[in-house]
Order: structure tokens, then C-alpha cells, then sequence
């Protein structure tokens, strides 16, 4: 016996998230309420991506526009249900005994509870990434859930530590370390994926190695210094050889903070400067403790100066490897100067070509899943994408760490033979950076 349809009523936040959401609920009916329309209009100006996001669900609101939109519904297409917009409903006693402020949310609760007494053969279902929204609504008895279109059900493999094979035999190790060109996959009972990195160890051997999907060979890798930079550990090394290998277009590189990734990422950008046009740093501003970036003072560049300033830290360091007369130090400072390596807010990047480029997008954890896709979609010829971030450490209200655009990037691109991920665990940052990761 199938389910009865469900009348979906959605939050602001949900369509901010997702603006094609409103395709992804199947037969299912969608109700907007009119006061996600009215915050929806004061998202409209400006260049972040949630004020894309604003403009591109009107446009689609407006290819539907119509009577019906506000009488009965409009269907969407084959196999999909019907969206209307709801005008305001007065708050119920309850409500008003529960809730003194007329707020947005409270509104969006008021026609949530007025949609759930009226509408008898379709369960009604409030859909917010606002937890606490949730919550209001739940101790209303409406049902309340989070959007779950882009949730990633198991998050292990993006948490995974690298694979440690032992007890290999050290005949093996020893043809890796004979054949630069690799040997047969099949020489050791593993099941692989593409672009895998592990550390094998046999009784008096170990090596680190990577998996060619293309070939079906395992290769040693081999510690390297780039542009000053030497990796502290096997995490490290696997990183940087995904970074430089020309044949892996994607790269995502996971942990805790002082793991490396962003400097690892900057440092392989710089040792291949000469491969690509432009080098790109950037990040999404997501202001902490609710502060908007209009509260700080000065013009744009003075604003936006605070946020930069991680990514200008990682390149100080890279640059203070060498000496401030060196060869190496110059260049850098020529690339800034000449715009050929680029530090900016991920918005300012809207509109620019990206062809050619190595790319890095610094916290991406802070990014929904569908800002991910616009980015990597606009990617042109020769471009290589890394998202750097720390998928336990997320600004955004609305993401968790299922939700989040750098482990959706993981889950949907893990095997791909363009792609690479690294989770990086051990902090090099110092021992006490590492013990208040850990601990606190």
C-alpha cells in the first residue's frame, strides 16, 4: 500500500540552502508560507552566495508565477507534486500562550499548525535546517524534520584514517622500491579505490604507496620539499603527492586545524605556478557570534581584511622559509604583486574565468553542497579544484557536519579517478595546538 502524500512546508533557510529544492520532494506537495517570501526579498542584493541562491529561487518562482500559485497550487512537472504559497494565519492560543514575539519563525509555525488541523489526508511536515525552529515545532505536535536531499547517510569514509596494510611481504616492498613504474595491484589481497593512498609494512620493510585505478598498479611514494614546505608525517606526503599529481583534478583534503592542509595546498600551488595562469586562495566569509561584516569599520577591503588574514599567515610562512633577498621570496611577492596569485573572498571570485587555474578553496566545510557543484561546474580547461576544511568545525547555522558541501564532495566524488582525498589527523602545528585540538 503506498504512502499517503505529504504536504511539505518549508522554511527560508531550506530554500537559501538549496533554491531547486522545491523539485527534490517527489509526488509530495510544497507549501511556502508568504513570510518566506517576504525574508527571501531582503536576501536578494548582494554577492555572497546566499544572495544568489535568493535571486535564482524568484526566478524560478517566477517561470511558475500564476493564480494558481496562491489557489489550489501549481504542478511542477511529471512525477512531482504541487507548490502554492500560503498567505499568514493567525497564531492559535497555544501559540500565543508558548511564543510573546510575532516573529518570521512564529509565522512559519502559525500556517504549519493551521495547514496540520486542516488538511486531514496528507501529513503535514515543517522542513528546517533550524534546529531550534525544529524544536518550536515539535513541542506545537506538528512533525518537523531537516532537509535531508543532500545529507550524507555514513560519514566514515571521510573520517577514515589512512589504511595501514600489515604484515606484507617484504619481497614486495622491495620490487616497489626496484620498480619506479609500479607493480600489479593483485600482488596484495586489497580491495582498492582510485587514487588510494596506504602504508604498507612488512617485518623489515614499510613504504608508502598509491593506487593507479587507470593502470591497476601500486606505486611508492616518495617524502618531498615543496617550495620550503617538507611533510612531517605520511598524511602529509600523501597529500602534497595528490596536490602535484597532474592527473587528479580534485582534491579534497580533510582535518582538525594545524593538520597542514591549507599550507600544503598553497606550498604544492606555488611549486606549479608555472603549469597554470593564476593561483586562487579564497574563502567564504561566515562572520562568528552572529556579527555581520557590516558591523566592522572601514570600506570593503578593510572589512574583509579580518577574514583574509589565515590564509595570509599560511603564505607568510611559506614565504619566511627562505630569505627576504632570495630568489624564491621575490617571486612570491612579483606573483602577488602582478596578480598571478590571488587572496580573496569566495564571493569576489563570482564572474571570473577559471581556466587554467589551481584553485583553493579554504574552509569549505562553511559551504552547502550545492555552492560546491556552482563552484566545480565553472571549472575550464587545465583548472585544479582542492577544498581544504575541518568538517567538525562549522560556522554555518544551517550546515552540520552530514550537511556540509566539503563531505558531500567527499561522499559523491570518493572512487572517482579524477578526484583524491586525504584526511589528515596528526596536528603539527605544535604540541600544544595539537592538545587543545584533542582534548578541549
Amino acid at each position: 500500500m503506498r504512502n499517503p502524500k505529504k504536504t511539505f512546508v518549508l522554511d527560508t533557510n531550506v530554500l537559501l540552502h538549496d533554491y531547486k529544492c522545491i523539485y527534490n520532494f517527489q509526488d509530495n506537495d510544497i507549501v511556502l508560507p508568504i513570510v518566506v517570501l517576504e525574508e527571501l526579498d531582503k536576501f536578494k542584493k548582494g554577492n555572497e552566495q546566499i544572495n544568489f541562491h535568493a535571486r535564482e529561487l524568484a526566478r524560478e518562482l517566477d517561470k511558475l508565477a500564476g493564480d494558481q500559485l496562491f489557489n489550489g497550487g501549481i504542478k511542477l512537472g511529471k512525477g512531482l507534486g504541487k507548490l502554492r504559497v500560503e498567505t499568514g494565519k493567525p497564531f492559535s492560543k497555544t501559540m500565543i500562550e508558548s511564543f510573546s514575539e510575532d516573529t518570521p519563525d512564529h509565522r512559519i509555525l502559525a500556517i504549519a499548525e493551521y495547514l496540520a488541523k486542516t488538511i486531514k489526508d496528507s501529513p503535514v511536515i515543517l522542513v528546517t535546517k533550524d534546529v531550534n525552529l525544529r524544536l518550536k515545532a515539535k513541542s506545537l505536535g506538528l512533525q518537523s524534520q531537516d532537509y535531508l536531499s543532500d545529507k550524507v547517510r555514513d560519514i566514515d569514509v571521510i573520517k577514515k584514517e589512512i589504511d595501514t596494510l600489515c604484515d606484507i611481504d617484504d619481497s614486495i616492498i622491495a620490487r616497489l622500491y626496484q620498480q619506479p613504474e609500479g607493480i600489479e595491484a593483485s600482488a596484495i589481497k586489497y580491495q582498492f579505490y582510485a587514487n588510494q593512498y596506504v602504508v604498507l609494512k612488512g617485518a623489515n620493510s614499510s613504504a608508502l604507496i598509491y593506487y593507479s585505478a587507470g593502470t591497476d598498479t601500486i606505486h611508492r611514494i616518495d617524502k618531498q620539499r615543496v617550495y620550503g614546505i617538507e611533510p612531517r608525517n605520511s598524511e602529509q606526503t600523501f597529500a602534497l603527492d595528490a596536490l602535484l599529481r597532474p592527473e587528479v583534478q580534485l582534491v579534497a583534503l580533510t582535518g582538525k586545524a594545524g593538520t597542514g592542509k591549507t599550507l600544503l595546498a598553497l606550498a604544492a600551488a606555488l611549486m606549479q605556478e608555472k603549469s597554470f595562469d593564476q593561483i586562487l586562495l579564497a574563502r567564504p566569509i561566515v562572520p562568528l557570534a552572529n556579527k555581520d561584516i557590516g558591523f566592522l569599520p572601514g570600506d570593503v577591503g578593510e572589512k574583509i581584511g579580518p577574514y583574509m588574514l589565515p590564509l595570509y599567515d599560511n603564505l607568510a610562512v611559506i614565504k619566511n622559509r627562505f630569505k627576504s633577498q632570495s630568489r624564491e621570496y621575490m617571486h612570491v611577492e612579483e606573483m602577488l604583486k602582478d596578480q598571478k596569485l590571488v587572496i580573496t573572498p569566495l564571493a569576489f571570485i563570482r564572474g571570473r574565468s577559471l581556466s587554467n587555474a589551481f584553485f583553493i578553496v579554504d574552509e569549505a566545510q562553511n559551504l552547502t553542497p550545492h555552492e560546491i557543484k556552482t563552484i566545480i561546474t565553472r571549472a575550464g580547461e587545465g583548472t585544479k579544484f582542492v577544498f581544504t576544511g575541518d568538517i567538525n568545525q562549522i560556522d554555518s547555522p544551517y550546515l552540520d557536519i552530514k550537511s556540509n558541501g566539503l563531505t558531500y564532495l567527499s561522499d559523491k566524488m570518493h572512487g572517482n579517478e579524477i578526484f583524491a582525498h586525504i584526511n589528515l589527523v596528526k596536528g603539527e602545528r605544535s604540541p600544544l595546538a595539537e592538545l587543545a585540538s584533542n582534548i578541549l
